[in-house]
């Protein structure tokens, strides 16, 4: 029996550090995703919750700081009961929004790990329930869990948690260190646009009161009755990106945006940007090589960018797109993504506004 004890410890503690590292490094990816939740509660629940909006960031970064924590606690088993105790609390706490994320289908991906993996509701819903039982069972086990005698334990703990911390705040004072969305370096857009295969259709007929399965279609002449179909291959025949569009009031400029040697100066909210990243980005502009065209691409209305431009002498044209998008393509606003023929060469948090020189070597 400790054997299995041990090994679900490991199991539950490994989940943990892993669902907490992919969100550690995109913390602003956490806070996007709690954001969502808390504006339906808000609607859904209680109107109290959209109080909490402002503060996302703050509580998503203690959130993955505390999983990573609790996941190497559990491992190197350091003050079981009341490790095992919050574990109970946030697995809890989990199980309730990926149910309700499942069952009224109001945020479609609940974020567990981050974009590392993407998880359907009902998929999150049943993970969390399997971690329900599996730290019941450890709770029922507990005294089979002894606590180590290893002397730098407190150590380890206090160290885990300055290093998650520090790697929450770099991710959020620059970029994530790893980039798992579909907008990374070295990706050309164009191309993940397009689906990688034809869906393939599997259908269900019926037949003298028999259910039959095939790849093929059988007409009504022959006897068969359509029951309904799905879709094999939804992976493969589900583009990478399904979201991308520009535009302004004279239409479409999505292939514009994504032809020649660009500069886009994403700032999903410009009203919100920060100053001095903006500052940095208008002097870059006036040194930036003429063969690259700097382009605005927001949500903010057209007075707000009018606006801005006015204030910082900005006269770059700008194009809409949709918020949840620019908030996909980089965690910075504003922040700077290099684009060649579609393809991603560089991006830069608005900390790190780069030289005309540096921005030139991405494009040799």
């Amino acid at each position: 029996m400790k054997v299995l004890v041990d090994i679900i410890r490991y199991i539950v503690g490994g989940l943990f550090i892993f669902s907490g590292l992919v969100k550690v490094v995109d913390p602003v990816g956490t806070a996007i995703k709690l954001e969502e939740y808390f504006a339906v509660f808000a609607g859904d629940i209680a109107s109290f919750f959209s109080v909490f909006e402002p503060y996302a960031l703050v509580i998503g970064i203690v959130l993955n700081v505390i999983e990573v924590t609790l996941g190497v606690a559990l491992i190197i088993r350091w003050r079981v009961r009341y490790t095992m105790n919050l574990l109970s609390i946030m697995i809890i706490f989990f199980t309730f929004l990926t149910f309700y994320t499942a069952y009224f289908n109001k945020v479609t991906d609940c974020g567990c790990f981050g974009d590392a993996i993407t998880l359907t509701p009902w998929q999150s819903f049943t993970k969390d329930i399997i971690l329900v039982i599996l730290i019941g069972f450890l709770y029922l086990n507990i005294k089979r869990i002894k606590e180590s005698t290893f002397g730098p334990k407190n150590i380890i703990v206090i160290c885990t948690t300055v290093v998650s911390l520090l790697l929450c705040i770099y991710s959020v004072k620059h970029l994530p260190i790893i980039d798992f969305r579909a907008y990374k370096v070295g990706t050309n857009i164009p191309d993940a646009m397009k689906a990688k295969e034809n869906p393939q259709f599997q259908y269900t007929f019926e037949k003298n009161g028999e259910e039959l399965k095939s790849y093929e279609y059988k007409s009504e002449e022959e006897g068969y009755t359509l029951v309904g179909h799905e879709i094999t291959n939804t992976e493969a025949s589900t583009p990478k990106i399904t979201d991308f569009a520009t535009w302004n009031e004279s239409g479409d400029k999505t292939e514009n945006v994504l032809s020649g040697q660009k500069l886009w100066i994403v700032a999903y909210d410009i009203s919100k940007a920060n100053t001095e990243g903006l500052i940095d980005i208008n002097d870059l502009l006036s040194r930036l090589s003429p063969e690259i065209e700097p382009i605005i691409l927001t949500s903010s209305s057209a007075e707000d960018v009018l606006r801005i431009r006015a204030e910082r002498g900005m006269k770059t044209d700008f194009y809409y797109a949709d918020a949840t998008v620019l908030k996909t393509i980089i965690r910075s606003n504003p922040g700077l993504v290099l684009v060649e023929d579609g393809t991603i060469k560089a991006k830069w948090h608005f900390n790190d506004v780069p030289d005309p020189f540096e921005i030139t070597q991405k494009l040799d």
